[in-house]
This record gives structure tokens, sequence and C-alpha cells, in this order.
């Protein structure tokens, strides 16, 4: 079977509902590769079908061991997920934060929806697109004053008010 489309939906194994059914009963959106070894005999055998579901369209690689699964309400692959819970999920909630123009309009000092989302840390660079958010990770050597912010249930490390003025 060719496929012709990307995010054209393909049949799903088995194992891939097995697999699928345990984080969506756990309630899981984000998993990593220790969350579904127990439904495979080895590691190269886990990997076969993560390439797999990534190719159907049905997962999305968050960073190197993190994916997330589309929900079964997205159709021909297309979702979104709230950008700031990609990134607290993407740096594993831990040395960063969320900063630039989003900073400004998250704490209402500007009306501006930025097109991509600045993000400073001490160990990332660079661009990078995940489920349709531009994310620009800026390296920098002190990290600004920050605070912890929730959404949808979410923790996520944002720049204070004081430091977001700049930004205006």
């Amino acid at each position: 079977m060719r496929m012709k489309d990307k995010g054209r939906n393909m049949g799903v194994s088995g194992k891939e509902m097995e697999v699928f059914s345990f984080l969506e009963l756990e309630g899981k959106r984000f998993f990593n590769r220790d969350d579904i070894m127990q439904f495979f005999s080895s590691e190269n055998e886990m990997n076969v079908y993560i390439h797999r579901m990534k190719k159907k369209g049905r997962i999305v690689k968050i960073n190197a061991n993190k994916y997330y699964i589309l929900p079964v309400q997205a159709r021909n692959g297309k979702w979104s997920e709230h950008p700031y819970i990609i990134i607290d999920e993407m740096c594993n909630a831990k040395g960063y934060c969320i900063g630039g123009k989003s900073a400004a309009n998250y704490n209402g000092q500007s009306d501006h929806i930025p097109v991509e989302i600045e993000v400073f840390s001490r160990s990332r660079q660079g661009k990078k697109e995940v489920l349709g958010t531009e994310i620009r990770f800026r390296r920098v050597r002190k990290m600004p004053r920050c605070v912890k912010k929730t959404v949808m249930g979410h923790d996520f490390t944002i720049l204070t008010k004081e430091e977001s003025i700049k930004w205006k």
C-alpha cells in the first residue's frame, strides 16, 4: 500500500492499538520510551513500532526521548496543543523560561500575538516547529527572573511581569 498523503489514516496494528489504548486510559498525551517498553520484547522492536507510528502520523517526536500521541479526534493528523505545554514537555520542565513578545502578551502588556515563541535556555538554541508552533530557543548565560504559572492544569515557566515590560 502506497502512502499518498502523510496525514492519511492508515491501518493500526493490534500492538499499536494496545499501546494507544494504554496511553489514552492513563491520560498521557506526552509519553517517553520507558512508558511503552512493557509492550515490546526488545528495544529494537519498540523502535520499529515508533517509526511506523511516526510515519502514519499518529505520534510526533518532541525531544530525544519524548513523543506526543495525536488524539483520535485529530483529522488528517492536524492537531494543536497549547504552545506553553509543548515547550515545558520539550525541556522536561526545567532549564527554560518563556520570554519575548509571547511573555508580554501573556502578562497583558501587549495585544500582539507573536508568530513564534521565544524560549530562553542555557543548553538549547535554534528554531523548531512542533504541532504547528514555531519555537525559537535562545541560549543565555544567565537566566532572567521567571515565575511558575499554570495553563490547562500544566505548569510552565515564564518571564515575570517586570522582566517582560521591555518586550512590549
